[in-house]
């Protein structure tokens, strides 16, 4: 298969430094149905356009971005707890900064799996989602590591 590079999601971590096993990468990957992917542009330049529209081969994409209706030919919705049916997995392309702003709505829909793309990373955000048992994974990109576990399964 023949991969695109995506701006935004080289990894510049030795694969040493990852903290998550690869199988059980491969079981989240396994299990997950839907994601939310908060912050999703329509353009395609951006690392979350290519993101989506690389994971939209596998599962359900819900777009979160109050600016548009439709990305990538998908209903959009302005929040998460607009959104109608059970998302699995919430994958985040917004600043650290906006992390906190997140937690509420992250709690009201108790996703399994929270995941902050590369360069975005929030303890005490992390603790909180945590504590109800979200699982959450930082500062990685669920492209590269999608490609990457899957291709060995």
């Amino acid at each position: 298969m023949l991969v695109r590079p995506v701006a935004g999601c080289v990894d510049p971590r030795p694969a040493m430094s990852l903290n998550l096993q690869d199988d059980q990468l491969l079981a989240l990957f396994q299990r997950t149905r839907v994601i939310a992917i908060v912050g999703l542009s329509p353009n395609p330049a951006k690392a979350s356009y290519g993101v989506a529209e690389y994971l939209s081969q596998f599962y359900r994409i819900v777009p979160v971005n109050p600016n548009y209706d439709e990305i990538l030919g998908i209903t959009c919705y302005p929040n998460l707890q607009a959104i109608p049916i059970r998302v699995d997995l919430v994958d985040v392309f917004q600043r650290p900064e906006r992390m906190p702003a997140l937690l509420p709505e992250v709690l009201a829909i108790r996703p399994d799996t929270f995941w902050m793309q590369l360069g975005i990373t929030h303890e005490a955000v992390a603790a909180s989602m945590s504590q109800v048992g979200i699982s959450v994974i930082q500062n990685r990109c669920t492209k590269i590591d999608h490609q990457r576990v899957m291709s060995g399964a």
